[in-house]
């Protein structure tokens, strides 16, 4: 059964959609089966992975307003080795159409539901907002992963993200968890970089990723090409780091399935 994380802040310019790409490259460079769910109409991380957002039949908006199956809208990312269900600005429209339609935050879920066997992951790439695409993004999702900068702002926004996640667990998908904290744009000389890390640490424990994402400049090239970090310049420093953080993933993922068989067991 595949896992499925959700990306997720409500703060834009983290680095969602770029770890979004690139965790989703490095997933599949380590051979495991990848989908990636492009969930933010503005469609970057279609257009990231190397699928053109203004020539699609079937995108992730007739998936969930029921215009077509998964199966219809998936495409192949040729640049990134994964499937992708893509987005455009077409999506906008489906938060409209969703308001009248029963159980409209598991559209997703329920979309995903025959998938799960067929991937190892299933990566969701949330819009910046609190909405019902990011709600039936964390509803889909079994843990977040929570891309930030390490600036006081990004404190802030993380509280009220917690908050969601908290309420969206009581009410509508009581397995959601954190799956880990990722520091993003990740710069060790800046002094307050490290006191918001040190902050992040003592109060998210082992739930903050080891792994960092630097500021580099390959990362941010890539997207205008179509393709991943690791596609497009392996040797540098963000795809160095986004296949370290595909390991601790990887690791995470197998120490919770042991822990779950150990207590299934013993029940």
């Amino acid at each position: 059964m595949g896992k499925v994380l959700a990306v997720a802040n409500q703060k834009g310019g983290v680095g969602k959609t770029t770890t979004s790409i690139n965790l989703a490259a490095s997933l599949a460079a380590t051979k495991r089966k990848v989908l990636l769910v492009d969930l933010d109409p503005q469609g970057n991380a279609t257009m990231g992975s190397g699928v053109d957002k203004s020539d699609l039949t079937y995108s992730a908006y007739e998936l969930l307003t029921g215009r077509c199956d998964m199966a219809q809208a998936i495409q192949r990312s040729e640049t990134g080795g994964y499937d992708i269900l893509p987005a455009n600005g077409d999506l906008t429209a489906a938060e409209v159409e969703l308001l009248d339609v029963k159980m409209k935050e598991s559209r997703l879920r329920y979309a995903l539901t025959n998938l799960r066997s067929q991937y190892d992951f299933i990566l969701i790439d949330c819009p910046p907002s609190l909405n019902m695409l990011t709600i039936n993004g964390l509803v889909a999702a079994d843990g977040v992963i929570i891309p930030m900068q390490c600036e006081y702002y990004a404190l802030e926004g993380l509280s009220a993200l917690v908050n969601t996640i908290d309420r969206i667990r009581s009410v509508l998908n009581p397995g959601l968890q954190i799956e880990g904290l990722l520091r993003t744009m990740y710069d060790p000389r800046n002094s307050l970089t490290l006191d918001v890390s040190a902050q992040l640490s003592s109060h998210f424990g082992d739930r903050l990723y080891q792994t960092v994402i630097p500021r580099n400049v390959r990362l941010a090239e890539a997207p205008s090409f179509g393709m991943p970090a690791l596609t497009y310049d392996k040797q540098s420093r963000g795809a160095v780091a986004y296949l370290a953080l595909a390991g601790e993933v990887i690791r995470r993922s197998k120490q919770a399935a042991k822990a779950s068989a150990m207590a299934s067991a013993n029940d």
